[in-house]
């Protein structure tokens, strides 16, 4: 039986601390910080077991979604020019919005769906998503699909 590769979205907070640091040996291989991989994890203080068990397996967001289609849905305050924000920021990442659908406030809270394409110059999304679910009036932030 074959086995079917799927992908999931996870909250960095909700990951063991061995695949975060299994990013951080990627991060120093490539950006040259590190020369080796025995560098890297001694470094870092994985082994290389655990290293090799998932390297190919987890990444930073921005390094597989070039040309990708996310969607994601926000919980936000209604109050003027708060969803004008939210697109500034998104307009500041080079990320292209391809569609906005905002429910009718009720309690004071809108629902907010935003569709947006990640091109070639898109600079750090996953610091885009960060930056939004932070933002003041802003109550919850899910990624719903990535296609």
């Amino acid at each position: 039986m074959e086995a079917e590769t799927k992908f999931f979205t996870v909250k960095r907070r909700a990951l063991p601390e061995v695949l975060l640091k299994v990013v951080e040996v990627n991060q120093l291989l490539y950006s040259g910080k590190a020369r080796t991989i025995r560098e890297a994890i001694d470094y870092v203080g994985i082994s290389r077991s655990s290293y090799y068990k998932y390297k190919d397996d987890i990444f930073p967001m921005h390094e597989k979604i070039q040309g990708k289609t996310i969607t994601f849905v926000m919980e936000m305050e209604d109050r003027p020019g708060l969803l004008a924000d939210i697109l500034r920021m998104v307009a500041s990442c080079q990320v292209n919005v391809l569609s906005i659908h905002q429910s009718i406030p009720v309690r004071n809270i809108a629902l907010v769906t935003l569709s947006v394409r990640i091109l070639p110059i898109s600079e750090d999304v996953n610091g885009l998503f960060e930056r939004i679910e932070h933002a003041e009036g802003i109550h919850n932030l899910k990624i719903v699909s990535a296609e």
